[in-house]
């Protein structure tokens, strides 16, 4: 698929793996539009990806503040939500609200984005979730999280159904070097990649532009709907 002149739009766009994304798409000649709730990310991300890149603020545990999202950029072609926060800890221990508060963020929101952006992709387009790796194999502490991945991929697949033509897929990462280890000391963060990578086949940890592949390889097959990229460097398999 030629992507020249492509509208795609990318909540989440102004850091991390959406921008890497936003990125990968402006150099294959795409027309990208960003979101974030952010405006000073939103402003510093079109810095480095150029004037002709839209951005809009947009809260996605908003309802009415993605509605108006929708209603400024109108139609385009690919929709990807890359915007989303989770919450650790064991389940005994992590308190109910915070629970509610990670499933509203990453599953309430992407399914918000989903239904008040669906109307607006044109004919042959996509709509590209996130989940993680987390899904696939449970870790002590993540119970949440493996939960709200799950949820997200079987909307996902139940969306490939009943959004048909467009096209419905979900990527699910392992553990990428993204500014959401941020709040991390440098070394403490280095050391945590180092032991990830260690138990990993891959050897290594993933890298932002791994997984803006992965969306463009979704975004650009025709043949594709209802699946579920993994891309951890093996995570399940250990």
């Amino acid at each position: 698929m030629n992507m020249n002149n492509q509208r795609i739009v990318i909540i989440g766009g102004s850091s991390g793996i959406g921008l890497e994304t936003a990125k990968l798409f402006v150099e294959g000649g795409a027309q990208v539009i960003i979101g974030s709730r952010s405006n000073q990310k939103l402003s510093q991300a079109k810095m480095e990806l150029g004037e002709k890149v839209k951005a809009y603020a947009v809260d996605m545990t908003d309802e009415e503040s993605v509605k108006a999202f929708f209603d400024q950029i109108g139609p385009f072609d690919h929709l990807v939500l890359t915007a989303a926060q989770g919450a650790g800890g064991m389940f005994l221990d992590l308190p109910v609200p915070e629970a509610q508060s990670a499933f509203e963020s990453k599953f309430w929101g992407q399914y918000r984005a989903a239904k008040y952006g669906a109307a607006s992709i044109r004919e042959g387009g996509t709509l590209t979730f996130f989940s993680g790796a987390l899904s696939q194999k449970p870790l002590p502490g993540r119970s949440t999280q493996s939960a709200i991945n799950s949820a997200v991929e079987s909307l996902a697949r139940a969306l490939a159904i009943e959004l048909s033509p467009v096209r419905v897929n979900t990527i699910s990462p392992g553990t990428v070097d993204t500014p959401a280890y941020g709040h991390m000391d440098e070394k403490v963060r280095r050391d945590y990649y180092e032991q990830v990578a260690s138990r990993l086949p891959a050897k290594n940890i993933g890298r932002p532009r791994d997984i803006a592949e992965a969306v463009k390889f979704v975004v650009t097959n025709q043949f594709m709907t209802g699946s579920t990229i993994e891309i951890n460097g093996g995570h399940p398999l250990v």
